[in-house]
């Protein structure tokens, strides 16, 4: 399923039990929301273990960084994850700055993401009640 504007495109697809959602293009205040109505509509319809593969993304701003952040929290609530492919030094700069590699794990590949799942760190949110 592929959904985009001339600054962002999206699509997805399932892999290996989880849905990829690969980015490319800008997530700024322009293009967030549609961003942020994508991954909402996953995770409305019980997607919940997404790798967003943001190997096309030029740049992440404040209001992208929020969405992905408020998705996981949706993704959470549902006992899902939310894990990034990315290698691109700029955009996981922002990662590191914003310590959002702290809550994300941020891997090479989506294959990578796929294969190492058991390298989650740990989240309280997560723990067995």
């Amino acid at each position: 399923m592929e959904h985009g504007s001339a600054d962002l495109e999206l699509g997805t697809r399932t892999e290996g039990g989880a849905t990829v959602v690969v980015v490319r293009g800008e997530i700024d205040l322009s293009t967030v929301p549609q961003l942020s109505e994508q991954l909402d509509e996953l995770i409305n319809d019980d997607h919940v273990d997404l790798i967003i593969d943001m190997g096309g993304v030029g740049f992440i701003d404040s209001t992208g960084l929020g969405a992905l952040v408020g998705a996981r929290k949706k993704a959470l609530a549902k006992d899902g994850s939310i894990q990034l492919a990315c290698v691109q030094q700029k955009i996981l700069k922002v990662f590191r700055i914003t310590q959002l590699t702290e809550i994300f794990p941020v891997h090479d590949s989506v294959v990578d993401a796929l294969t190492s799942s058991s390298d989650r760190p740990s989240d309280p949110e997560r723990a067995p009640s």
